[in-house]
């Protein structure tokens, strides 16, 4: 390293001219840059980060947070997926809490109560959307927060004494992939305790024969290096001790006698790829392939002697991040592989301040925001402000460290803040241990080089909502295919969803502007296709992340401020429960699904007949009605066509319900309908047409008691969650009831949605409750090129200030 730093001068002046190098000499890599070209163009990626309001909850309080998703590549605002599915999962990954949240523009928010039937311990939000189903679950966001049932404390909480890292696992990983006989290895390792986090220790390389070769210890949060030169088929062991004196043995990976260490050192401008290949021929036709997110990937070829190949970059031409190099033969196979990351330049810098460091209760705050780019985008900016106590609480990603390092590595790293923010030589060095102990990569080289178009199970949810189902028959059991089934829920304004099976009778359903808990019913045409049983499907993903957190440590110093944490939620439920958070009407549509009718009636406003067939026949022209063989039959008056009138049966509708027996609605009570509306032409929905339809509307759009065919399918089923509004109280004069009633609030403020201005400024008020204590602000905002920054502020609440 320090003969390297000597020539650093000299290696910044070729650097300078490697671009022209590399284009000067025949592309190295050129099929597979087109094969990876071609790839990233057919796997769209998303990323979704989830702002969550506090670390920490007890059983019946309100988690807030606020969804953004992101091209995977450029990190801006993802407009492709319309819903996101978040989870609250415990530590066996089954979930306890599951909702849908609209995706506007890449961004939504909701809320949901902690269940109060959960046991203490480190719970999971999980977010993801449809597409994303398609790929590794470990690319879903994942954050730890901590739920607290103070009445089953003594039940189960661990304790701090009894969670420690008197267990160690430490794991190796050679530089490149493999351990290699007869030339220098890099090895990085990681030592992780009982308790999930990185632990101290001291350790020695020993060989076969107890002979010592070299002593280490981690860097930071149990990661560390070391370098030294295996023999071939020699055997080597790890003996470690950790910090309560207890020792571990760990061997090594095997050593190959043929294949390639791959070794990255860096300068101030340039990184150096050594690649030590056994035996040395196999040095010849080496090539280098850098690309960062897949993004405009980058081949080189190097300078090779004696068995080892050069690669010199410059680090201009990567991109800001995690960078994946891969080396691969003459073949071309990918033979070596590890991350680089360099260090975002582009970052959103967000400020917070109030105009005072003190409040008393019940005090208005104001808190300026401002969020600076270098190009002054506007920013989303999210913002909580809430009670910092003793209580143990995980540590969760900021946006920018979530997009910019952690998103992109495998298993869970310690601290991730302190890499991202930090520089230095020490922090380069901490950095790249993370890159050599999480590495991974988003696909997979078989794919990329067998040239496959892939195959998605999962469409991205771009229209709207998939209700996915399956049609089986109810004689043989087989799935039916080309069957149409419809999907619809009562409801003022009729909404109906028609689907057609596949050849494995699967059903999907694009369903739109439907959100909360509501009925739906499905059903096939009873005329035609009576045999069939339908399903519904559940739309979350069943398969588990590999990550884990450590969980909860819980000591007897805590008990009193988990107790005081309870009775301040009970309070708060019971004297707030009148002003609950306000529902956010995102408007409703006010036509049915077929739009503007060609006839409408309200039947109000004629003489009211006793039966449907009087009303038919004496006020709705453009229906005729037949009877046949004592069943009655509809036909429409085919105002477009020359014919006249259709020769089939319409769409017949009850509160958007399709009706598929003439006779029942005719039986149906006619005072029981407000509305009657008729489509006098040919209607095309889904993969069906219609020749006209009649649609009848009660007074409050829920089928007034109307008797359904048994064969259909009633369900209640969770749309996406209606935005409801943050509440908290107010302390002016206008609002002076509110002050008679107690505050015991940790969680002051809540805004989802903040818009900065021109200047890249914003400004909100909230005022401080009767619980005093630092409370702390968290910002997490994201501008429309994709820079991600947060921000933090704290300030107290004292008695008998500001009073």
């Amino acid at each position: 390293m320090r003969n390297f730093s000597k020539i650093k001068a000299g290696l910044a002046v070729l650097g300078a001219v490697l671009p022209f190098l590399a284009t000067a000499q025949t592309t190295p890599l050129a099929g597979v840059q087109r094969q990876l070209s071609a790839y990233t163009s057919q796997t769209f990626q998303e990323k979704i980060y989830v702002h969550v309001d506090r670390p920490l909850y007890v059983v019946g309080e309100t988690m807030w947070f606020k969804v953004y998703c992101v091209a995977a590549d450029t990190h801006k605002p993802s407009d492709v997926s319309k819903i996101a599915y978040l989870e609250l999962l415990d530590k066996e990954s089954n979930p306890v809490a599951q909702m849908k949240i609209s995706l506007v523009n890449g961004q939504g928010d909701g809320n949901l109560v902690v269940p109060a039937a959960l046991s203490n311990g480190t719970y999971t939000v999980r977010c993801y959307t449809n597409w994303m189903k398609n790929f590794n679950p470990d690319y879903f966001f994942e954050t730890p927060v901590t739920v607290l049932n103070p009445f089953v404390v003594a039940e189960t909480l661990p304790t701090s004494q009894t969670t420690n890292a008197s267990t160690n696992d430490l794991q190796f990983f050679p530089e490149g992939g493999n351990l290699v006989g007869g030339v220098e290895n890099r090895v990085a390792f990681r030592a992780v305790g009982q308790d999930g986090k990185g632990s101290a220790f001291k350790g020695v390389l020993v060989d076969a024969q107890d002979d010592t070769l070299l002593r280490f210890e981690p860097q930071r949060f149990g990661l560390g290096s070391f370098k030294f030169t295996p023999a071939n088929g020699a055997k080597y062991r790890a003996v470690l001790q950790n910090e309560e004196g207890v020792s571990f043995t760990y061997p090594l990976p095997p050593v190959q006698s043929q294949g390639y260490a791959m070794q990255v050192s860096t300068s101030d401008q340039l990184i150096k790829v050594t690649v030590r290949a056994q035996p040395e021929s196999a040095a010849a036709g080496l090539s280098l392939l850098a690309h960062t997110r897949l993004a405009s990937p980058l081949a080189l070829r190097p300078t090779v002697q004696n068995g080892t190949a050069v690669f010199l970059l410059n680090k201009n031409q990567l991109g800001e991040g995690i960078t994946h190099l891969t080396v691969f033969d003459q073949n071309p196979r990918p033979v070596a592989e590890r991350l680089y990351f360099k260090r975002p330049a582009r970052h959103l810098d967000i400020t917070a301040k109030t105009e005072r460091s003190e409040y008393g209760p019940r005090e208005k705050v104001h808190l300026d925001l401002t969020a600076n780019t270098a190009t002054n985008d506007a920013a989303t900016l999210s913002v909580s402000v809430y009670l910092l106590d003793s209580l143990a609480s995980p540590d969760q990603a900021d946006i920018d460290t979530y997009f910019g390092l952690t998103s992109d590595l495998q298993g869970t790293v310690e601290s991730a803040a302190t890499y991202f923010r930090e520089s230095g030589v020490a922090a380069d060095a901490a950095i790249d241990h993370v890159m050599l102990t999480h590495g991974w990569r988003r696909f997979r080289w078989e794919e990329v080089l067998s040239d496959k178009k892939p195959n998605f199970r999962f469409l991205p949810e771009y229209g709207g909502h998939f209700i996915k189902g399956k049609i089986t028959n109810t004689e043989t059991g087989l799935p039916e295919s080309n069957i149409a089934a419809f999907l619809a829920t009562p409801d003022l304004h009729p909404k109906l969803f028609i689907a057609q099976s596949d050849s494995l009778g699967n059903l999907r359903f694009e369903v739109k502007k439907l959100q909360g808990t509501q009925e739906i019913i499905v059903q096939t045409d009873t005329r035609i296709d009576s045999t069939y049983r339908i399903e519904i499907s559940s739309p979350y993903s069943g398969q588990a992340s590999s990550r884990r957190w450590p969980q909860l440590a819980f000591g007897p110093e805590q008990s009193t401020q988990l107790l005081i944490r309870s009775v301040n939620m009970q309070t708060l439920n019971a004297f707030m429960s009148r002003p609950a958070p306000r529902p956010i009407f995102t408007g409703v549509d006010s036509l049915a699904f077929f739009g503007k009718p060609d006839e409408k009636y309200f039947l109000d406003a004629f003489t009211r007949f006793p039966t449907m067939e009087e009303v038919m026949r004496e006020y709705v022209p453009g229906v005729f009605v037949r009877k046949r063989q004592k069943k009655f039959y509809f036909y429409v008056l085919d105002n477009v066509s020359p014919q006249g009138v259709f020769k089939d049966e319409p769409l017949i509708l009850l509160d958007g319900i399709p009706v598929f027996d003439t006779d029942k609605i005719m039986a149906f009570d006619p005072l029981k309908i407000k509305k009657l509306e008729v489509i006098d032409a040919l209607y095309y929905l889904g993969p069906r047409s219609f020749p006209g339809i009649v649609s009848y509307t009660t007074y409050k759009g829920d089928l007034a008691g109307f008797e359904l065919d048994p064969r259909a399918l009633v369900v209640s089923y969770d749309f996406a969650q209606s935005r409801r509004e943050f509440y908290a109280p107010r302390y002016d004069a206008a609002r002076s009831s509110e002050s008679r009633l107690p505050d015991f609030r940790n969680l002051l403020h809540w805004s989802p949605t903040l818009t900065t201005n021109t200047q890249g400024k914003q400004g909100l008020e909230f005022y401080t409750s009767d619980q005093t204590g630092i409370y702390r602000v968290v910002v997490q905002g994201l501008t429309t090129s994709g820079a991600a920054g947060n921000g933090e502020y704290v300030f107290e609440v004292k008695p008998g200030v500001g009073q």
